[in-house]
């Protein structure tokens, strides 16, 4: 193991890099649908589509692999975490609910769980090959 891997501050070029992938894996997918959907009967969803969130985390999947296998794993995690909850709470903040940290505060949760698990399944992986 790399001297310095688990230390996000060792080298910020892959947190920061990866940061900003996802601000922009966000606006590309996320960020430019705003309109809910409504329905024959009345009813309203959305505003995104499925089609849309697996784009998201299909693009970001191969970024947080290849840190992993670098054993930038802190970069992996904290990088990808730290982009999605910035973009996710600027493009949220205009809800007049108020409910929107709510959100944030899965999108972060959620990101943290799932790149945390692919960086130690990834590495795991690329250590047996």
């Amino acid at each position: 193991m790399r001297k310095g891997s688990l230390n996000p501050l060792s080298q910020p070029l892959p947190l920061l890099a990866l940061a900003a992938l996802s601000v922009a894996a966000w606006a590309a997918w996320l960020g430019w649908d705003q309109h809910r959907d409504v329905a024959a009967d009345g009813s309203t969803s959305g505003p995104y589509q499925p089609w849309q969130v697996i784009g998201l985390v299909l693009s970001l999947l191969l970024p947080v692999c290849w840190a992993a296998v670098r054993e930038r794993f802190a970069a992996a995690v904290l990088g990808t975490t730290a982009g999605l909850t910035v973009a996710s709470c600027w493009d949220w903040s205009d809800d007049a609910s108020g409910l929107y940290g709510i959100g944030v505060a899965l999108v972060m949760i959620g990101t943290l769980a799932a790149t945390t698990a692919v960086s130690a399944v990834t590495a795991g992986l690329w250590r047996r090959t």
